[in-house]
């Protein structure tokens, strides 16, 4: 059931926002450059890889020196609105459509955390990683990586149609106040290095 929603929320989704879609394309693409969309790789269900899709929201960028730029150094005035209001967010429809992703889960996270994950945490694995969560309407950005994985373990036990409805409304709700997008000091949030074990 919960496949068969996410397969019609993202056809839905493709199909309301593809003039959005278009739009976002063109102003990234005159913007930021090509390509238009971010592509890395995430680990998803049972611990296996897939390409995550994003639109761009930082330029390329290399010091004087030759290191690459921090984030928020190249992060543009449209990379900033975007990631606000989670519009960079989109493409992942896609991902959902094709099994990837669902409309809820916890969020799919690099693929150098895997390691990093005690045995307790690593239980976020047992489903399909989401566009939102729990954790993301809990605190996003905003709460310490211990908070943040601890979250997504809970949906795991506690996952239903009615949580993943609730967890749809209420990001919606974070999306329009713009809370929790990033930690003080990082243009997201910080890296994770592991947990006490």
């Amino acid at each position: 059931m919960k496949r068969a929603f996410d397969i019609l929320g993202a056809s839905i989704g493709l199909v309301v926002f593809a003039p959005l879609l278009l739009a976002i394309a063109i102003a990234v693409r005159v913007t930021v450059g090509a390509p238009v969309l971010f592509r890395q790789r995430r680990i998803g269900l049972h611990g296996r890889s897939f390409v995550l899709l994003k639109f761009r929201t930082m330029r390329d960028g290399v010091g004087a020196d030759g290191v690459p730029l921090a984030d928020g150094d190249r992060l543009t005035h449209l990379g900033s609105v975007l990631r606000r209001t989670s519009l960079d967010e989109l493409p992942e429809l896609w991902n959902v459509l094709v099994g990837e992703m669902s409309l809820v889960g916890p969020r799919p996270l690099l693929v150098e955390y895997l390691a990093l994950y005690s045995d307790e945490q690593a239980r976020r694995h047992e489903v399909r990683p989401g566009i939102t969560g729990w954790a993301q309407v809990n605190g996003r950005n905003s709460i310490t990586w211990d908070q943040k994985l601890a979250y997504d373990v809970w949906y795991v036990d506690h996952r239903s149609m009615w949580l993943d409805v609730r967890i749809l409304g209420l990001s919606v709700l974070r999306v329009l106040s713009a809370q929790g997008i990033s930690q003080p000091g990082h243009t997201t949030a910080e890296k994770f290095r592991g947990s006490a074990r």
